[in-house]
């Protein structure tokens, strides 16, 4: 599985295909974390060989949809359980990600998986997701963004006349370098 540009969450349902003894199977239901529906319907066949007695010739995917968070224009922290496997083993970890939605958390969580560990999205399992208060953070990190008195201070800043100056005016180019330190 590659990962291209950002992940999305969906609700992956199927069961045993029905036949004569069984006309009515039990289904299964999970959420999925996948590029596009086609890698999610393989993970959810993945996943549920290792649980139950079933694969994707014995069974049949009953629905996949793709699953929107409803409010994605406040910053929430993300917490998420995982589990991958590395050149000496299978680990367990815990991480916290700041973004607007937690399909943007799991796409930040698999690159810096990436980056960090090197290992590969098909070797990470996401266990479980969940929205952490600011009192319950664990990880420096998210800790000093979680403050009330949180500032963004702006060093390095180009002096806003010179942005909104026509494309070639009398002072488009200078012999000065912009001053970026205004204090």
């Amino acid at each position: 599985m590659t990962v291209a540009g950002k992940m999305c969450q969906y609700q992956v349902v199927g069961r045993h295909r029905a036949t004569e003894e069984h006309p009515n199977p039990e289904a299964y239901r999970m959420i999925i974390f996948a590029p596009n529906p086609v890698i999610a319907k393989s993970k959810f066949w993945y996943y549920l060989h290792q649980f139950r007695k079933m694969k994707k010739t014995t069974g049949e995917i009953l629905d996949c949809v793709e699953l929107h968070e409803k409010n994605s224009r406040t910053v929430k922290n993300y917490g998420i359980w995982l589990r991958y496997s590395s050149r000496s083993g299978t680990h367990n970890m815990y991480r916290e990600f700041r973004d607007l939605t937690l399909t943007g958390a799991v796409s930040q969580l698999y690159d810096e998986m990436a980056g960090r560990h090197r290992t590969r999205p098909r070797s990470i399992q996401i266990i479980r997701t969940a929205t952490v208060k600011a009192a319950d953070l664990k990880r420096p990190n998210g800790m000093q963004f979680a403050k009330k008195n949180v500032k963004f201070p702006l060093p390095h800043r180009v002096d806003a006349a010179k942005r909104n100056q026509k494309a070639l005016s009398d002072r488009t180019f200078t012999t000065q370098r912009p001053a970026t330190c205004l204090s």
